[in-house]
């Protein structure tokens, strides 16, 4: 008896899209990834064993708390997930710290699809899924691994929750300042952008205020001017350059070790003028994707067409324009790339498949670079500072496609009737009892002609 090849495809689809598949990938990533983490070369886990550790040793033992009597890298709710670690105690602060972030991705995974409820965003959940894999052990070892699921889950809920959204992304923002291009994409974009503003605004007030009861003084701000004396890593696009200068051993061109902030950095000839003309090119750069989202709003872009590829643009121009360049900022990518593929497979907003795939090789470019052969590229190998070229352009390349969106969104004589609709509908729970049934999220949303769903 032969299969007949629909039928067999159509089985694969429903195993595919089952949500226990899903779920089962998505312990087995994060299983992988917490092995990679503990026993893979390179020591991926270093800065939670050997610097959140320390930080919370020094706190618990010593009473000397970083951020609040003395200036800090981090802003300070960043303590809240490195405590939550150290509470079993030292010697399973990894564990606990690879267990928390489990926990708040499935969390956010939950939320994304509605668990196991809306098989829409079941093609959304396969990609983070692979961009986990593909991203390798940074995507779990360091504190961004923290803000990420927290900064999905607000952009997941902020069409129908834009207060509660506001509060997680300030929050996040707090742990890693990343998110607030999330915060100001959204202020840009969506119609509750006062609800937004006063959220996060009462949040961050509160935050502060209980920072200076504790004695914080001016140290509550310092992860600011902390950032600013900082020189150009190796990773940073702006680095290339020099990497390639110290590739040709260009007089006064090397590679070398900062302690004062842990970590590797690259000299060159004109490196004080890069170092110099990097925060302000990003703000500059921040300022003209911001101006571009404010002509698409007065031309009457919709949120579906406008905010998913603005996030994505200010998201990326502060990995691409920037003389820091961690590996795990490309963490980040996940959160604007998922919201843009969630919203178009809805039927709004215009396609992600570009983003995506661009997010995917950046991500397996980056796990070749760290933690693996790291100092491989530190002792510059030209097969890795090339590796790392490529990544880096991959970068200018999808800030392109944001910013040429962005420009691209349709004005309001463009759009159908239809479009008027949420442009991100709701998963349960948050759904209410009045909507559609929750084995489709978007069952009850009409789909403009203009705009077909697309998958990843």
């Amino acid at each position: 008896m032969t299969v007949v090849p629909g039928r067999l495809k159509a089985g694969i689809v429903r195993v595919v899209l089952n949500p226990i598949t899903v779920w089962v990938a998505f312990v087995l990533v994060h299983l992988i990834l917490g092995l990679l983490n503990l026993y893979a070369p390179g020591l991926p886990l270093g800065d939670v064993t050997i610097v959140y550790r320390f930080w919370t040793d020094q706190a618990l033992y010593a009473h000397f708390w970083v951020g609040i009597d003395s200036v800090w890298v981090y802003p300070i709710v960043a303590w809240v997930p490195m405590l939550i670690a150290g509470a079993f105690g030292s010697a399973f602060y990894p564990s606990t710290w690879l267990s928390m972030v489990l926990i708040l991705d499935a969390i956010a995974f939950g939320i994304l699809t509605g668990w196991g409820r809306s098989r829409e965003r079941m093609g959304v959940a396969w990609w983070w899924i692979g961009f986990l894999l593909l991203l390798g052990p940074i995507a779990s070892g360091r504190i961004d691994s923290i803000s990420v699921p927290l900064a999905m889950i607000g952009l997941i809920v902020i069409a129908r929750r834009p207060r509660v959204a506001a509060v997680l992304l300030t929050v996040a923002t707090w742990i890693k300042v990343w998110p607030a291009a999330l915060v100001f994409a959204a202020f840009i974009a969506l119609r509750d952008r006062w609800r937004i503003l006063a959220a996060a605004v009462i949040t961050s007030t509160a935050i502060v205020a209980v920072a200076l009861l504790l004695g914080s003084g001016m140290n509550v701000i310092s992860f600011i001017t902390q950032q600013t004396g900082r020189g150009l890593q190796p990773e940073s696009p702006v680095s290339t350059f020099f990497m390639w200068q110290a590739l040709a051993r260009v007089p006064g061109a090397f590679v070398y070790y900062d302690s004062s902030i842990l970590s590797y950095a690259v000299k060159g000839p004109g490196d004080a003028v890069a170092i110099a003309l990097m925060s302000p090119l990003l703000a500059l750069v921040a300022l003209a994707i911001a101006l571009l989202g404010l002509r698409a709003v007065r031309r009457g872009a919709q949120p579906g067409d406008l905010f998913p590829p603005l996030a994505l643009a200010l998201t990326t121009a502060f990995i691409a324009v920037n003389k820091v360049g961690s590996p795990q900022y490309i963490t980040w990518l996940a959160v604007p790339i998922v919201l843009g593929i969630a919203t178009s497979a809805a039927g709004n907003g215009r396609s992600f498949r570009t983003p995506a795939i661009l997010g995917l090789v950046i991500a397996a470019l980056t796990q070749v670079i760290y933690p693996y052969f790291y100092h491989w590229l530190i002792s510059l190998d030209p097969i890795m500072v090339s590796a790392l070229t490529v990544r880096n352009i991959l970068e200018f390349v999808l800030l392109g496609w944001a910013i040429v969106a962005v420009y691209q969104s349709p004005s309001a004589a463009s759009i159908d009737d239809g479009d008027e609709q949420e442009w991100l509908p709701s998963v349960w729970p948050l759904s209410s009892s009045s909507e559609a049934s929750p084995e489709s999220d978007v069952a009850a949303q009409p789909v403009s002609s203009k705009h077909q769903p697309v998958g990843t």
